[in-house]
């Protein structure tokens, strides 16, 4: 049997990660969504996840902020990522930021055993420094989609997550109540570093 070059490629198992990042209402979350969907209908086993912490709108879905939504599987830490991933050919991770540093180490192994692993989450938190694992994530990715909100204040493509309560915690789970993205000027302006 002669095999051709793209005959041999199409049977090796591939992994690779791809993140997809950017601040809150940017659709993070929809464009994991619309990708393991995808993957569906092209009949691939999948599985998604999404920390505990996250219980905004449902404690077993990730639903995007218009409301699509997708089964999930809620983990407390990223190890039992690995432990829940057998026989499984696409990985979703939703809210990536709010996991563990393990998670970055999680997403390698899964990529390398030929794993599809699509990330989304928070490149940034409200005061704009690197949020919890991702940019660990970022830096081992085969792809990296920054995806962008609008900014409420101008209209321009927002960027920064920026926060309209008084809370210092770096972890605080909220909608538009407590949050409203913004582009660089209108956060400098709101934050007083004019």
């Amino acid at each position: 049997m002669i095999y051709s070059e793209n005959s041999i490629q199409n049977n090796i198992k591939r992994g690779c990660i791809e993140v997809i990042c950017g601040s809150m209402f940017s659709g993070k979350t929809e464009e994991l969504l619309r990708r393991l969907k995808r993957a569906k209908i092209a009949k691939q086993e999948i599985e998604i996840f999404k920390p505990a912490v996250d219980t905004r709108y449902s404690e077993v879905e990730v639903i995007s902020h218009d409301k699509n939504s997708i089964h999930s599987t809620v983990v407390e830490h990223s190890s039992n990522i690995l432990l829940m991933s057998s026989n499984t050919e696409v990985v979703g991770i939703d809210e990536a930021q709010f996991f563990d540093m393990g998670l970055v180490d999680v997403c390698q192994q899964l990529a390398d055993q030929g794993i599809r692993v699509i990330v989304a989450g928070l490149d940034m938190d409200y005061k704009r420094n690197p949020f919890g694992p991702m940019p660990g994530i970022c830096a081992i990715a085969d792809d990296v989609e920054k995806v962008h909100a609008i900014c409420v204040e101008c209209g321009r493509l927002a960027n920064y997550s920026y926060r309209t309560v008084v809370n210092d915690k770096q972890v605080m789970l909220g909608e538009l109540e407590e949050y409203k993205p913004l582009c660089r000027t209108c956060y400098l302006r709101n934050t007083g570093n004019k």
